[in-house]
């Protein structure tokens, strides 16, 4: 199942669930909340008629560093022998279709393709066997990263915590496998990354359980689990596309700070 939250022109934001209909995509409202018990009523809302918001308003976003050994090898990092977490800041979520701005304080602002794990209930030292229970689904992301503040400070938060830095969207996908699929990026219709989630140093398994040793993982939480080698700077105009195979396309145009 594909979960959306939405709005249209006559209701305020609501969870919805995705039909595809012979290749037309139609939407459903869901009665409660996906994160708990819930109700899928009738789709009969044509996908394009409502605007789609950020699948979900995490407490959490947790993003993980060089899980891929090209990734790291790319920026002459060792491969890290325990996950590498930082966090974001949920004000840095935005839409597809949303403006990722360019902030004034850098000069290089890089896409980073990821799958993004979503949190389904909460979890404490989970055994790694259990892991995937506690995930509601998948969805996509760009894990927007200013480059040059990266590599300035001895910590990311600020590299990775802008508004606009984190794109998601444009769904939840209750029943999409992790193990073996390919993620990419596009800018402006032009290939910069592509991998395999089988190529991840550590499994979203892995990664559920480590984390929640760490910290109490809750519902709505985001898990990025990493991004392929090809990361390379965005422009103003530009167009990113994060597609994964099985999952979607999440897209988001480029504009500076001061562009109108």
């Amino acid at each position: 199942m594909r979960i959306i939250r939405y709005r249209t022109k006559n209701t305020p934001m609501n969870y919805g669930w995705v039909l595809d209909d012979d290749g037309k995509l139609l939407v459903g409202p869901i009665e409660g909340s996906p994160f708990e018990e819930f109700r899928r009523l009738d789709a009969n809302i044509p996908f394009e008629d409502v605007q789609i918001l950020p699948p979900v308003n995490p407490k959490k976003i947790i993003g993980i560093g060089r899980n891929y050994a090209a990734h790291a090898k790319g920026h002459n990092a060792e491969v890290p022998k325990i996950p590498l977490i930082f966090l974001k800041p949920s004000s840095s979520i935005i839409a597809p279709g949303d403006f990722i701005i360019l902030p004034p304080l850098s000069k290089q602002v890089e896409h980073e393709a990821e799958l993004v794990a979503v949190i389904g209930k909460k979890a404490k030292g989970v055994n790694p066997e259990h892991a995937l229970d506690y995930v509601l689904g998948y969805t996509l992301g760009n894990d927007v990263t200013a480059r040059d503040l990266q590599n300035q400070d001895s910590q990311w938060t600020r590299a990775k915590g802008f508004d606009t830095f984190c794109p998601i969207g444009p769904w939840i996908k209750t029943d999409f496998d992790p193990a073996d699929a390919m993620v990419s990026c596009y800018v402006n219709g032009e290939m910069r990354q592509m991998a395999s989630t089988h190529d991840m140093v550590f499994t979203v398994r892995q990664l559920v359980a480590y984390i929640s040793t760490i910290m109490t993982l809750e519902p709505g939480d985001l898990i990025f689990t990493g991004t392929p080698a090809g990361v390379s700077p965005l422009s103003s105009g530009d167009q990113v596309e994060v597609m994964i195979e099985g999952l979607g396309t999440l897209a988001n145009p480029v504009k500076e700070e001061l562009d109108h």
